[in-house]
């Protein structure tokens, strides 16, 4: 076993771990962060997305002793009380259906939000290509990303 210490969603964790356990089985089982879903198991679909230190990273292909020292963001983590304009817009644009992919959907809109505050459709193609839908034909989640950036520059 190997004792780590990271913070998830802004609070401080310390475990010992496996050298071999995967982040996304630290989050759900043993952190009861549920949003992280597991999909395909080997870096697919996308729908285990996080963010380490602000990047995204697959959480089924990531080991929980890399992420000693660094942040890990879900989706919980990413607004303070309250939605976010990205889960507000997902609301509001009906881009959400099943569900399974939307807490990945969140955070890589998230993410492309501070990359490029003003992303034009093929940016959002781009940033959100890693995450798959069964439900949705993302028409719906595209024009929520879109519609979130629209809220952000109105401020």
């Amino acid at each position: 076993m190997v004792r780590v210490s990271f913070r998830v969603n802004g609070e401080p964790v310390e475990l010992d771990v496996s050298p071999r356990e995967l982040l996304i089985n630290t989050l759900r089982s043993r952190l009861g962060l549920t949003s992280v879903k597991y999909g395909c198991g080997i870096g697919e679909c996308g729908n285990c997305t996080v963010l380490v230190n602000g990047e995204p990273v697959l959480a089924c292909l990531t080991l929980t002793v890399d992420v000693d020292g660094k942040e890990v963001t879900t989706v919980e983590g990413l607004s303070g009380s309250g939605l976010t304009d990205v889960q507000r817009a997902f609301i509001e644009e009906g881009a959400i259906q099943c569900g399974y992919c939307t807490p990945s959907f969140v955070v890589m809109a998230e993410y492309l939000l501070r990359e490029v505050p003003n992303p034009t459709l093929s940016d959002v193609r781009e940033y959100l290509k890693g995450v798959l839908c069964r439900c949705t034909g993302y028409i719906n989640i595209f024009r929520a990303v879109l519609k979130a950036a629209k809220y952000r520059s109105r401020r």
